[in-house]
């Protein structure tokens, strides 16, 4: 019986180009990480009310949704530190969009950021503007911040107790330069499980309400151009009807805007907060470089 010889085993040639390759994508990358402006990935932190410890807390402001003065002082203080760039609806639609090219600048040296509240809570008056005036008056920056506001339950002149802002708070802050005030719907209602009547009524009395308040402090109508969806709910009906009146929409799920994978800016994702979250948990949220050395750091630098 004869055998056949088995074949030789031939290696193939090692590829001289391989190091090459490599390099060259090393050097993309590096290219990527150096030259990507810093609006890629952008922070919009969700807020509610702001809970003053000093004081005696009500019922309602025991809800997990408000959070602690002192602490978001620190953390808004820790942003001024860092440079951030506090953000409107309005530069952010920009962004968005690419409208505002002049912008290109703060994108290469700052961090964009947005801290919005819901709701209207009247502490976003008493317990927050006396802070971001704080920090102005300290650092000499001012602190913008973006309320997403029900005018149906605006509090009435008369109202001395009630735990809702009033039109003439909200001017004042517009005023100021610290609020940048958008819609959240008339009546804080689920807008999926409304008549598309009902709906459109949602959308438009909010809007018309909010501008009556502040027309004349705002001739080019910025009040009231983007929207945040109450519980945070919406649908492809929803969104259809927002995107008649609003520039924008605004969820509410946890989420960190990365401009790169939006593709739908009337579904642009906010992170939660809630009063259980400390500062370090809410930087953290977005800077995954922070760290307990660097809390201690920070609580050393403002003590």
């Amino acid at each position: 019986m004869t055998y056949s010889k088995a074949a030789p085993v031939v290696n193939p040639p090692k590829s001289k180009n391989l190091p090459l390759s490599l390099a060259v994508s090393f050097i993309i990358i590096l290219f990527l990480l150096i030259f990507q402006d810093n609006a890629t990935v952008i922070p919009i932190l969700g807020f509610h009310g702001v809970i003053n410890n000093k004081n005696s807390v009500t019922q309602l402001e025991q809800g997990r949704m408000h959070y602690p003065q002192k602490n978001l002082e620190r953390f808004l203080e820790y942003l001024l530190i860092n440079d951030y760039w506090f953000i409107t609806s309005q530069d952010l639609y920009e962004i968005l969009s690419n409208q505002n090219h002049t912008n290109s600048d703060l994108f290469v040296k700052k961090k964009p950021i947005m801290i919005s509240f819901d709701d209207g809570y009247r502490t976003v008056y008493t317990n927050l503007l006396p802070v971001l005036k704080k920090l102005e008056k300290k650092y000499g920056k001012k602190v913008k911040v973006v309320l997403f506001i029900n005018p149906g339950a605006l509090s009435k002149k008369s109202s001395v107790n009630s735990t809702n802002l009033s039109c003439q708070e909200l001017r004042d802050g517009l005023q100021q330069g610290f609020y940048d005030i958008q819609s959240h719907g008339l009546n804080h209602k689920d807008l999926t499980r409304l008549s598309n009547k009902n709906l459109i009524e949602e959308l438009l009395e909010s809007q018309n309400e909010l501008r009556k308040c502040t027309h004349d402090l705002d001739p080019q109508q910025k009040v009231a151009s983007h929207f945040a969806y109450p519980y945070g709910a919406y649908n492809q009906r929803v969104q259809k009807y927002v995107s008649k009146y609003y520039l924008s929409g605004y969820l509410y799920n946890n989420k960190i805007l990365n401009r790169s994978f939006l593709k739908n800016q009337y579904e642009i994702p906010r992170l939660t907060v809630n009063r259980q979250e400390s500062v370090q948990d809410l930087i953290e949220k977005f800077d995954t470089t922070f760290n307990e050395k660097s809390m201690k750091f920070l609580d050393k630098k403002l003590n």
